[in-house]
């Protein structure tokens, strides 16, 4: 049966059929709810902020903060896509994590659905602060840059595993090789190479499951410290 290209409204059923694939996830869910899908690899990004498989995000405010540090955004309000989100959520527990008191440091936290909306909500004064993934950040700068008009880049986090590209568990030894030689030679094909440039990929590489381990630590670290939500 040929392969179709769908683009699913819930993730997690998609994420977990085992007829998938190919799709590409965050690596927050890919270490708490996906234990048995297969690691495909990982596209590069020449977005500034990315290096090699890793990316961070930017920790955005409106323009009348932009000389403020993370740490006077205490008891301010935080805006993120959603909870099973690295660069939304996980990154940015991380870094408030050693500025908490008593496991808390925002005043409120809203979920938005998605990094646009988030900014959205920025510009609109519904929240104070999101951290918000660079390639996305990117992205909007090249081709929708009214979203990020009055909005500045005030921190970032650090560098953690980029987003993998997966496959089903049920997915045979000989197709996951098809697929990363397939994604391989995509990304040096020359033919590609505008269209890649648009959606700012630079390369793909192969890494396996232990190489996102960093965004397990990030999460446990945040709650050794107490902090286990935002």
């Amino acid at each position: 049966m040929p392969a179709e290209v769908s683009w699913p409204q819930d993730l997690l059923p998609h994420w977990r059929d085992d007829r998938l694939l190919l799709s590409q996830t965050c690596g927050y869910p890919l270490v708490e709810l996906l234990p048995d899908v297969q690691l495909v690899g990982t596209f590069l990004s020449s977005a500034q902020g990315c290096d090699g498989q890793r990316y961070r995000s930017w920790l955005v405010a409106r323009s009348a903060d932009e000389n403020l540090t993370l740490s006077d955004f205490h008891g301010r309000r935080a805006v993120c896509n959603s909870n099973d989100s690295h660069s939304g959520f996980n990154s940015l527990r991380y870094v408030i994590a050693p500025l908490a008191q008593d496991g808390k440091f925002f005043s409120a936290t809203r979920f938005s659905g998605s990094h646009r909306q988030s900014l959205a909500a920025l510009r609109a004064g519904e929240a104070d602060i999101a951290a918000i993934d660079c390639i996305t950040w990117a992205l909007l700068r090249r081709n929708f840059p009214q979203e990020l008009a009055g909005l500045e880049i005030i921190g970032e986090t650090p560098l953690c595993a980029a987003l993998p590209l997966i496959t089903s568990a049920k997915t045979d030894a000989a197709t996951l090789e098809k697929l990363r030689s397939a994604l391989s030679e995509l990304t040096s094909d020359k033919r590609y190479q505008e269209l890649l440039a648009e959606c700012l990929i630079s390369g793909f590489s192969v890494s396996d499951r232990a190489f996102y381990d960093e965004v397990r630590e990030w999460k446990d670290r945040a709650t050794a410290l107490g902090v286990t939500a935002l």
